[in-house]
């Protein structure tokens, strides 16, 4: 997924919620909702919920006549080009007679999650709710039951927000819904003002009137959305003061959250609102030969990485067409959930890092406390934090009796860790402070909004500098064909940098193939590292070095070359 869209593209190139191809990365960003809007609050605390994608493509499971049909699950039907009425033979199979909703909102809740979306309506057009439009979960398939009303049911008795995901654009079944790529089967053919009024609407109406109170409206993939069709929807939001919707509705709105998909930005969006929403392997709806499970470690970390820059962290399940979450999600979701027992005080109501980056692992803060999230253990047992407050105390969340010995040495204070890890995935100390955070580094993103040159630039609203913005939604874009050449930035002054963050333009490029990080000694470029791919949150640590000018150097591209953000973070003396 992305955040801005683009105003121009009408076909969006999405995925799931997700923005399968690269976007135009030059289109200017739109505005938010405020960031301490009222009705943000339980959301910011919150911190962590569980992603849902379930729906008839469950089914088929990543499979059709036979084969394995590439992407994610839920696009099954676009991607193997499934014609309509095929598609819908698919409802007569469906019956999740192992579904129990209660059990998945007691398994969000030993988790640590506080809210759980979960696909309404996906982009097949097939509703997990009885409907006034007869393709749903009730009236087509022998199942008869209404999932959404069940999961409303649980959420309500266990304490769980509610949010709903619903494909406002692209309907694949309904005739004049939107299709990214365009339609295959003349049945789609059809007005997509109709869809929007006819059944879009209707569908919106239906499940904000009969499973409230929903707290979010997902949308996604806005293909064909014009300010006129959003409108229309908008009319409806607008009885639902306190409901959140995010920035997936239409281009010419910002919504009330930002959200990246598949990564974590770099900086993260200060002052917004924002939700990174992640699988846990490579795909959101059920596909039966996706093991590519993510660690508990991975998960874990993630959580942490998106806390300390302000975020939400989103966490996919696909459940089976039997109406069960695949044991692997189990299995990680309540190691999560173990691991949270005891350090969610350092996770939930948190907001970001006062640092920009910090060697050892990351931080997170709740008024005049530090949470510091140890993730690399250092071989002399001493972590560098820059900081020059008085100390009121320091400690081990898991262990608080345990007292930590510190002391100040130069512009950093440095932490005696215990002998080993009280945790091997993080290791959280507490650290409260007298006051406002006094930060002795000067300038910790040295790159950020700095002057910056390339090899060639496609036009000004695709300039080097830009990448360096910490816009997060424009970046760098090479002229057309471009598949090699140079991005350089001047800190104005040399500084210590020990670190990059970088994305390329989409959260599914890897077009970079390989490449080299250099800093200018006199008028000789010399060698810092040399990568292969980037794609979506590359982030690197190396030895520090000083230095006033930097450069990537692209070796090889499939593609033009796009960078939509790169920073350069201190390298610690």
């Amino acid at each position: 997924m992305t955040k801005k869209y683009l105003l121009a593209i009408v076909l969006m190139l999405n995925v799931c919620g997700h923005f399968l191809f690269s976007q135009d990365i030059t289109q200017p960003t739109l505005p938010s909702s405020r960031f301490d809007d009222p009705k943000m609050d339980w959301w910011k605390e919150a911190r962590f919920g569980m992603f849902i994608h379930w729906g008839l493509y469950a089914v088929p499971a990543g499979t059709y006549n036979g084969k394995k049909i590439n992407g994610i699950g839920e696009w099954i039907m676009n991607k193997g080009k499934i014609p309509v009425a095929e598609y819908q033979k698919y409802a007569a199979q469906f019956n999740p007679v192992k579904y129990n909703a209660e059990q998945w909102v007691l398994l969000a809740k030993e988790a640590g999650m506080k809210y759980i979306i979960i696909t309404s309506k996906h982009h097949d057009g097939f509703a997990m709710f009885k409907s006034s439009d007869p393709f749903n979960l009730v009236d087509a398939t022998p199942f008869k039951r209404d999932a959404i009303k069940e999961l409303a049911a649980a959420c309500k008795k266990h304490g769980m927000k509610l949010g709903l995901y619903y494909s406002q654009a692209q309907d694949w079944t309904y005739p004049g819904g939107a299709a990214n790529g365009g339609h295959w089967d003349s049945a789609q053919n059809g007005s997509m003002a109709k869809y929007i009024n006819q059944k879009a609407v209707p569908q919106i109406k239906e499940i904000l009137a009969n499973y409230g109170p929903i707290s979010v409206l997902w949308f996604d993939t806005p293909t064909g959305m014009t300010k006129v069709f959003a409108d229309t929807i908008l009319t409806v939001l607008k009885k639902y003061p306190s409901l959140i919707y995010n920035n997936r509705l239409a281009p010419a709105y910002g919504g009330d959250l930002e959200t990246p998909e598949q990564y974590i930005p770099a900086t993260g969006y200060p002052g917004k609102n924002w939700e990174s929403c992640m699988t846990m392997n490579n795909t959101w709806g059920f596909k039966s030969y996706d093991s590519a499970w993510k660690s508990t470690k991975v998960l874990i970390q993630n959580l942490i990485e998106i806390a300390s820059k302000g975020g939400n962290y989103l966490l996919n399940v696909g459940p089976t067409s039997e109406g069960l979450i695949p044991d692997a999600s189990v299995t990680r979701l309540k190691a999560v959930g173990t691991w949270l027992k005891t350090n969610g005080k350092s996770i939930y109501g948190t907001t970001a890092s006062p640092f920009a980056y910090l060697s050892f692992g990351r931080c997170t803060r709740k008024k005049d406390k530090l949470y510091l999230h140890v993730t690399k253990w250092p071989a002399n047992g001493i972590i560098k934090v820059p900081l020059s407050n008085k100390i009121v105390s320091a400690s081990l969340l898991a262990q608080p009796k345990t007292k930590i010995s510190y002391k100040q040495v130069g512009k950093y204070l440095q932490i005696q860790l215990p002998k080993k890890p009280v945790d091997t995935i993080a290791t959280v100390l507490t650290l409260q402070i007298d006051g406002e955070p006094h930060l002795t580094v000067e300038d910790p993103i040295p790159s950020l909004n700095k002057p910056a040159t390339a090899s060639s630039e496609k036009a000004k609203d695709a300039a080097a500098s830009l990448a360096f913005s910490g816009n997060g939604h424009r970046g760098w874009i090479g002229k057309e064909g471009e598949k090699t050449g140079w991005i350089a930035v001047d800190l104005g002054k040399p500084a210590s940098i020990g670190s990059i963050a970088m994305t390329e333009a989409g959260m599914f490029d890897k077009n970079i193939e390989n490449f080299k990080l250099e800093y200018k000694e006199g008028e000789e470029w010399k060698t810092v590292f040399e990568d292969k791919t980037i794609g979506a949150g590359y982030f690197k640590a190396f030895k520090p070095v000083v230095a006033q000018h930097f450069r990537l150097n692209i070796i090889q591209s499939k593609k033009t070359i796009q960078l939509k953000e790169i920073q350069l973070y201190f390298g610690e003396d």
